[in-house]
């Protein structure tokens, strides 16, 4: 059981929840959708698969002393999931590429200091280089079911008023 000192690691993509409650929220509030990721491909997961790969691990209902990693079910640009989320709520949300300066100074002129702007357009730089590119069976493995899908959570998201501006 996890309480016998066992280590659990849980390694997750980019959470959905990033895009309604997190950093990405005013940007899909207002339609555009500003961010440094290119055309990478993610494999957005559902916080609460892994908040329940969590309770799994913690009652030793399975996952205990194991690394687990945890994606979505399928890769999707963050111009795919602005469709995602546009198709959810009736209303446009796009996505615009931009390059980590770029995003920087974005961040900057919006009173970020200049050091954390440029911390964060590099670590966002690392993150979405491409290798978390991959789909796994993680969620599946510790719960013996299905991961969540983004459209499942959009149209959650959209349902619940998180993006009601």
């Amino acid at each position: 059981a996890a309480g016998d000192g066992e280590l659990t690691v849980l390694r997750s993509a980019f959470f959905a929840q990033n895009f309604s409650e997190g950093a990405l929220l005013d940007g899909v509030l207002g339609g555009e959708l500003v961010f440094p990721a290119g055309s990478t491909s993610e494999p957005f997961v559902d916080a609460g698969d892994l908040a329940d790969v969590v309770v799994a691990a913690l009652c030793g209902e399975g996952g205990a002393g194991r690394v687990h990693e945890l994606t979505g079910p399928r890769l999707l640009t963050f111009a795919e999931a602005a469709a995602e989320i546009t198709r959810a709520t009736g209303r446009e949300v796009r996505y615009v590429a931009v390059t980590g300066p770029q995003y920087a100074l974005m961040l900057a002129e919006f009173g970020m200091p200049e050091a954390e702007a440029g911390f964060l357009a590099e670590l966002f730089a690392m993150l979405l280089d491409g290798h978390n590119a991959t789909v796994t069976e993680g969620v599946k493995q510790a719960l013996g079911r299905d991961t969540s899908s983004f459209t499942a959570f959009a149209a959650e998201a959209a349902r619940s008023g998180a993006w009601d501006a």
